[in-house]
């Protein structure tokens, strides 16, 4: 069996364990779809782009870090009352900040999407990156898979493709992902993306 490559040949899943889901679970189901697309659109070649989840990571951190030094600053109550004073006075106006970024960043640049990419290895040096995103909505078998460009004003930015497809077509009464159905569907959804014209 073959695997994927990286010159826009059609790849299958290579010989593995079998991916399996409670079928009764719709967010098990969809994490184990999104982590298929993921691993089926590294495999075209490319690269993850884990800027946006480190600038989250890096804002979480703040706030634990400001809490943590709340709790265990060097000095003991009655000594340290007008900085545990601040603290109280501030720290939720820290934590309502960094929140409302982290919000703005969910809603403005990520909204659904679980993957950003680089530019393919070897591409043109004005091409963009993907943005793939997917809802399943509580109590619908149907998920939509969406692929856009990373960076949508670009004039390199292509025009956004996706399908809508009921997930009992890619799983087994036994919640066994049929792997090379979704990697098919999957594939001739990035070819569709690679093959559309450029926004104008």
């Amino acid at each position: 069996m073959t695997t994927a490559t990286t010159n826009g040949t059609t790849a299958t899943p290579p010989t593995k364990t079998p991916k399996k889901t409670n079928l009764l679970d719709h967010n098990s189901i969809k994490h184990l779809l999104d982590e298929t697309v993921n691993e089926i659109v590294t495999s075209r070649g490319y690269k993850e782009d884990v800027r946006m989840s480190n600038v989250r990571l890096f804002i979480g951190a703040i706030i634990i870090v400001i809490a943590l030094f709340a709790q265990f600053f060097n000095k003991k109550f009655p000594d340290n009352k007008n900085f545990l004073i601040g603290c109280i006075v501030l720290y939720p106006f820290i934590y309502v900040l960094f929140n409302a970024i982290l919000q703005l960043i969910i809603y403005t640049k990520e909204k659904n999407a679980f993957l950003f990419t680089y530019p393919p290895a070897g591409s043109a040096y004005n091409s963009t990156g993907l943005m793939v995103s997917s809802k399943l909505p509580r109590f619908s078998d149907m998920y939509t898979l969406t692929i856009a460009s990373a960076d949508p004003k670009s004039i390199s930015a292509k025009p956004t493709v996706e399908f809508t497809k009921s997930v009992t077509k890619w799983f087994t009464k036994d919640g066994v992902l049929v792997e090379g159905l979704f990697w098919k569907d999957v594939e001739a959804l990035i070819s569709d993306y690679k093959d559309s014209k450029k926004s104008k």
